[in-house]
Formats: structure tokens, sequence, C-alpha cells
């Protein structure tokens, strides 16, 4: 018995300092990477790259790119959302219910050409949308879906039953119980879902180069064509020739990812500000 109990806290001692390693290798290559971009671009990042008279700049893929990205959320968000409360709060069990969980994750390994695919046969061809922001966002929010239906569901489960309980025994229907006491509950978790979404549509190629196309132009409407930062950057390092051109590649690269780290603070920051605005009301 002394045994068991002096090797005990020598194996959670082992677990954490594994713990604690793994976490500085992630660090450790998060950094290494962020900083072998930056250093690459040095030089190259300045406010002439996304200025609009630039001929070389990338204003019209930074346009293309936050289209992109908000089309696919309008589309996809309610959607989902919907999706998650009724998979967790109108359903129990049942084979139906099992056989859309399966569906759902199965969406979620398909890979992105096939996406591209369909997207491609369906909105551009079929119904006829040519390659534009809403064919690609079309696209994009069905690849997004099952992100943010399986985070926003499991937001949903560590919502105590209790709360659910005490509103609807003051006399609330379901549906206001859902409003106003589970969605405020689950906003953390919808913001993080979110975020995911964000960084999905923001990092994805195949899909958006046979559906957004690559038009170097700022487009005027949804249904115009263009040209992501990520196909941008793609056909940067394809056709660079001089030394100078990787360095474009590389500042359109650091430029992608202050893009990603400002609509996921954004994102945070309406998050908690509907939380206080909601703790205030109550």
């Amino acid at each position: 018995m002394l045994y068991k109990k002096k090797s005990r806290p020598l194996k959670d001692g082992a677990l954490y300092g594994l713990m604690a390693a793994s976490l500085v290798v992630v660090l450790g290559v998060l950094a290494f990477i962020l900083g072998y971009i930056l250093v690459c671009a040095s030089g190259q990042v300045n406010l002439s790259l996304i200025s609009r008279a630039n001929p070389r700049g990338i204003f019209p893929m930074l346009v293309t790119t936050l289209y992109v990205v908000l089309v696919s959320l309008v589309i996809a968000l309610p959607i989902a959302l919907m999706t998650a409360l009724f998979l967790n709060e109108y359903t129990g069990n049942s084979g139906l219910v099992r056989a859309l969980r399966l569906a759902i994750e199965t969406l979620s390994g398909i890979p992105s050409i096939i996406y591209g695919l369909f997207g491609l046969l369906l909105f551009c061809r079929f119904l006829q949308f040519g390659q534009s922001i809403l064919a690609g966002a079309c696209t994009l929010s069905i690849m997004i879906l099952p992100v943010i239906i399986r985070t926003t569901e499991e937001s949903l489960k560590t919502i105590p039953p209790s709360f659910r309980e005490a509103s609807l025994a003051l006399g609330a229907t379901r549906f206001q119980t859902i409003r106003h006491v589970v969605l405020p509950a689950a906003l953390p978790g919808i913001g993080t879902s979110t975020i995911l979404a964000i960084g999905r549509v923001v990092g994805e190629s195949a899909p958006v180069l046979l559906t957004v196309g690559i038009t170097r132009n700022i487009p005027a409407s949804v249904f115009d064509s263009g040209r992501t930062l990520t196909i941008h950057l793609y056909y940067l390092t394809k056709e660079a020739i001089n030394p100078e051109d990787f360095g474009i590649a590389f500042a359109t690269a650091t430029v992608l990812i202050i893009l990603v780290i400002c609509i996921n603070t954004a994102t945070k920051l309406v998050s908690r500000s509907l939380n206080r605005y909601r703790s205030r009301d109550v």
C-alpha cells in the first residue's frame, strides 16, 4: 500500500511533465513558423502592399477574402445553430438522431477538393452562379457546418439541466428558455465555433479556386468573381522568378495571419460584450 501511495505522485508528476513538454513543443513550433514568415517578409510589409492604388498590391484579394468569410458565416451560422439546438434540445437518442450525427461527422471528414467539385457542379453550373463569391461562400458554408454544429452542440451539453428546469418551472416556454437561458449561456462555445469556422474558410484553397476564381479585381457584389489571399499566395509562389517575389509572397502570408488574428479578436470581443450585456440585464 505504501508503495502504491508513493508511486501515484510520481505518475502524476511524470504526466504533468509530459503535458508541459508537449505545450512547449507546440508553442515552439508556432513561434518558429511565425518568426520565419515575419523574417522572410521583412521590408515587404507596408501600407503600399494593401493600397488600392498599387497595381501589384493585395487590396482586391483582401476585399474578396472578407466577402467570402462574411457571406459564408451569414449562410452557415443560422443553419448550424438551429441544427445544434434541434439535436440537443428537441431530440433524444433515437436512430434518426444517430444517423444525423453520423452524417455530420462524415461531412467533416470529406476532402476539401470534393467540396470544390460539388460546388462547381451545383452552384456554378446547375444554379448558374458562375465562378463568384456567392458560389464559393455556399460551398464553404457546407464545409464549415459540421465544425459549428459539433462545437455548438458540445457547448450546449455543458449547460446544467437545472438552468432549463428552473426556467420551465417559472412558466417559460421551451422556446423562451432556449432564447433567454440556453443561448446566452452557450455564447462562448458559439464564439469558439465561429473562430474555428473562420480559420477553415480563410485557409481553404481548392474549393475557392474552383468556385470563386482567380480574377484580380475588386468585386462589386457577391455575384462577381475574385481571388482570395490564399489563391493569390499560391500563384505568387508558383510564378515566382525573382527573389523579391518570394518576399511579396511572405508579406501576403503575414497579412493573412494578421487578418485571421483581427477577425478572431473581433469575434471574441463581440461574444464578451454580449455576455456583459446579458449579465447587466440579469
